[in-house]
């Protein structure tokens, strides 16, 4: 009773200005009828996987506006724009804990709906991941060789925490933020259908790690390391403990 009732006021809405402008009409017939679903989890599959592919389309066309802006050079508007997508990838990680409400054999009935499909198939993943290689290229020419500075000097020999290190640390950010979503999408699958299993395509789940572990701007991970065994050479590897230097004080 209570499912036709709620079923036909979503699949034909009273639409008003406001459900005009966000063509409800349109987006509430983007999922399967409710009559149709496999099992009463299938909507929730559907909306958090759409939902997613919004959020990866708002992330490329802002990170579109940050690639302009850093060709300007307009820093604070490149900032702002990273703090946006900064928020729109913790949404995106935080969300998927919707889909660990699943049981197993629930989802196995879903994943029998995707044919041959997988999520390393979504078109916002897949332009997504090409965007790094643009934002480095403009980030180095613009704030880096640009201005006459190297990685290291803008973290350690010149570090004056200007725009050119900001601007570093917030594409750092967006790189981990992209490791953790794609662990977290790696732990859900261990959840879910087990991380020896095989995928839809028939390869091993496992290679889900390799992805996991890939870094789009391996130049500011490594100046850490560079940093810490220069400093590591002026002090030592072993250090006398605090405790020792303590005992030494109070004779």
């Amino acid at each position: 009773m209570y499912r036709a009732k709620y079923s036909e006021m979503l699949e034909n809405p009273e639409i008003l200005d406001y459900g005009a402008y966000l063509q409800c009409d349109t987006l509430l017939q983007c999922q399967k009828p409710l009559e149709s679903l496999c099992n009463s989890d299938e909507l929730q599959f559907q909306i958090v996987h759409q939902v997613e592919e919004l959020w990866m389309k708002l992330m490329i066309y802002s990170l579109i506006d940050v690639l302009e802006y850093m060709q300007k050079q307009e820093s604070h508007r490149v900032i702002t724009l990273m703090g946006r997508v900064h928020r729109l990838q913790r949404m995106m990680i935080e969300q998927m804990d919707l889909l660990e409400t699943m049981s197993p054999k629930e989802y196995q009935e879903i994943r029998l709906q995707l044919g041959n499909g997988s999520g390393q198939e979504s078109p916002g993943f897949r332009t997504l991941v090409k965007i790094p290689k643009d934002l480095w290229q403009e980030f180095e020419q613009h704030y880096v060789v640009g201005r006459g500075k190297s990685i290291e000097s803008i973290y350690d020999s010149e570090y004056a925490h200007d725009d050119s290190y900001v601007i570093a640390e917030a594409l750092l950010e967006f790189d981990e933020l992209l490791q953790k979503f794609r662990w977290q999408h790696m732990f859900l699958i261990q959840r879910s259908i087990g991380i020896d299993s095989r995928s839809l395509k028939g390869r091993p789940v496992e290679m889900l790690r390799s992805g996991a572990r890939h870094q789009f701007f391996p130049e500011l991970w490594d100046i850490r390391n560079q940093m810490t065994d220069a400093w590591g050479q002026s002090y030592g590897k072993v250090r006398d403990s605090l405790l020792n230097q303590s005992e030494g004080t109070n004779q």
